[in-house]
């Protein structure tokens, strides 16, 4: 009888959380331990340097700017920054939000806004996952088409080495150079900033177009969000791939353990005559 790798599956899955929250406490934790500190000194030193201020005061205001965050609205600059609500950023929010990457940074204020959102995403989901899975299977198409017209060995390889590269290239490594030019990044922070969102993980310490004190094109956020569902597709095959990958392998591992054991165990009805024979298919 086959063992089911499953349970390697989840002990594995549940490893690599555990891995990385460590991984993640170790690098982070000092480092926002010093923020908080400097945060507070400086606090301290604004209340000093400003005596008609008492702390109270300063908590509440800290707390207006925290809530104008949330809702949207830079603290920085002044009424003169443009609308997160024009119909460019509009259209760079509605792919956020059924493409699932939900950066956090800006959402809905008012409830008709919020009920519009719930049900937008209840359609707008599916329909771009229907989208998506169109395009990775016209991917698929030309991959197969152009292998079928190769025909010689080892041209499989190849072609998808070509596609992993060129859109290596295109999605990955080719936009963070326009997002450093545009918004003053450097490369890493594009860098990252492209990966987490064509990985939907969106958390949204980046995002572009968001700057108050830069001037951008209107359709800038529009033509982010096409390369965004574009970048999507390719990253979302890749790890399709990967994910298939993987699952092979873990299952030839246990086929190869399941025929070890399937040999030792004829084996050893062979050095008992007595028992019955079960023969084991290869």
């Amino acid at each position: 009888q086959q063992i089911s790798w499953t349970p390697l599956l989840v002990l594995g899955y549940l490893f690599y959380l555990l891995l990385g929250a460590m991984v993640f406490q170790l690098l982070e934790k000092q480092a926002e331990t010093h923020f908080r500190d400097q945060f507070q000194l400086e606090k301290l030193k604004f209340l000093q340097n400003y005596t008609c201020l008492d702390r109270q005061a300063l908590e509440h205001f800290v707390q207006v700017l925290m809530k104008a965050w949330e809702k949207g609205v830079n603290p920085e600059g002044n009424s003169t920054n443009p609308s997160n609500w024009d119909f460019s950023n509009s259209f760079f929010f509605a792919g956020t939000v059924v493409t699932t990457i939900g950066y956090g940074n800006l959402s809905p204020s008012t409830v008709a806004g919020q009920i519009f959102c719930v049900f937008y995403a209840l359609f707008g989901v599916p329909l771009n996952l229907a989208f998506l899975n169109q395009l990775g299977k016209a991917l698929n198409a030309h991959l197969l088409t152009l292998e079928r017209w190769v025909q010689k060995p080892g041209r499989a390889q190849v072609l998808l080495a070509v596609f992993l590269t060129t859109g290596t290239l295109l999605f990955l490594v080719f936009p963070p150079l326009v997002f450093s030019y545009v918004e003053g990044w450097s490369y890493g922070e594009g860098f990252y900033f492209t990966f987490i969102t064509l990985s939907t993980i969106g958390f949204g310490d980046y995002v572009v177009g968001t700057n108050p004190n830069k001037h951008y094109i209107p359709v800038y956020r529009s033509l982010t969000a096409i390369w965004i569902v574009f970048g999507l597709a390719w990253l979302a095959l890749v790890f399709n791939v990967g994910a298939d990958l993987m699952e092979r392998y873990l299952q030839l591992k246990w086929h190869k353990s399941d025929l070890s054991l399937a040999e030792g165990d004829t084996t050893k009805l062979e050095d008992e005559p007595e028992q019955p024979r079960i023969h084991i298919p290869s």
